[in-house]
């Protein structure tokens, strides 16, 4: 399974939505996420890759990680683990 497919896996589940409503070009919030949402997120998505997310939730706009759509949380996803190999 890509990364791209689990991520959107990941966040559907979040949202309550089918697979098939995330998009790329999706935020969170509109997807209907919320902060609590989000930390879930973020939580599922290091389990699911075995990494960390460099993520403050009480300060996301001081976070080195791209939130601000799936797209970039996909590319950051995978900056991680290159770097991780």
């Amino acid at each position: 399974m890509s990364i791209r497919t689990q991520v959107f896996e990941i966040i559907a589940e979040q949202a309550l939505l089918d697979v098939d409503d995330v998009s790329g070009e999706s935020t969170l919030e509109s997807l209907g996420i919320d902060s609590l949402g989000l930390v879930e997120s973020i939580f599922a998505i290091e389990e699911a890759f075995d990494i960390t997310i460099p993520f403050n939730a009480n300060e996301p706009e001081k976070s080195e990680f791209d939130i601000s759509s799936v797209e970039t949380i996909i590319a950051g996803i995978e900056a991680l683990i290159a770097a991780k190999s």
